[in-house]
């Protein structure tokens, strides 16, 4: 069976961590598998995990009075889930769905807090690495929102 801590250095966001620190950070993960349909996480709700998604995909989902829930990106294997676990109020602000059969480290957010108070280096590094996948997730946002305004309901 592969360990939690090699299937963390596979992923772009942890890649070139120094080994101590995805040691340190994976024994805050477990392995998860999760059916087609399975909701993640949902809007409002505690946000005391994020998840590593190794195998299959993961909707994120904003739900409207107009569309009702609508896609806004999907995520697949290598890929984060959830920052919201970083910063107070630590509640999640999207739903999160699996598309298909989904396999997925979850990973403990006050666990990680912990480890990134004890040790600022690997906070700096974690915090680096998690803005810039923040940066690139609300650029595809930003694109789909584009997609969706341009093409209105019964326009």
């Amino acid at each position: 069976m592969v360990t939690v801590e090699r299937l963390m250095a596979q992923a772009p966001v942890f890649a070139g961590l120094p080994p101590a620190h995805l040691q340190a950070i994976s024994g805050c993960g477990r392995r998860r598998r999760v059916q087609a349909g399975a909701v993640l996480v949902h809007e409002g709700e505690l946000a005391e995990t994020f998840f590593l998604i190794c195998e299959g995909s993961v909707a994120l989902e904003v739900c409207t009075p107009a569309r009702g829930a609508s896609v806004i990106t999907t995520l697949h294997a290598g890929e984060l889930l959830g920052w919201s676990w970083l910063f107070e109020p630590y509640r999640w602000r999207i739903d999160g769905r699996a598309v298909q059969p989904t396999m997925l480290i979850a990973f403990d957010g006050p666990c990680v807090r912990a480890l990134c108070e004890a040790d600022h280096d690997l906070g700096y590094r974690l915090l680096r690495r998690f803005a810039a996948a923040a940066i690139e997730r609300l650029q595809e946002t930003r694109l789909q929102l584009l997609d969706v305004y341009a093409n209105p309901i019964g326009g």
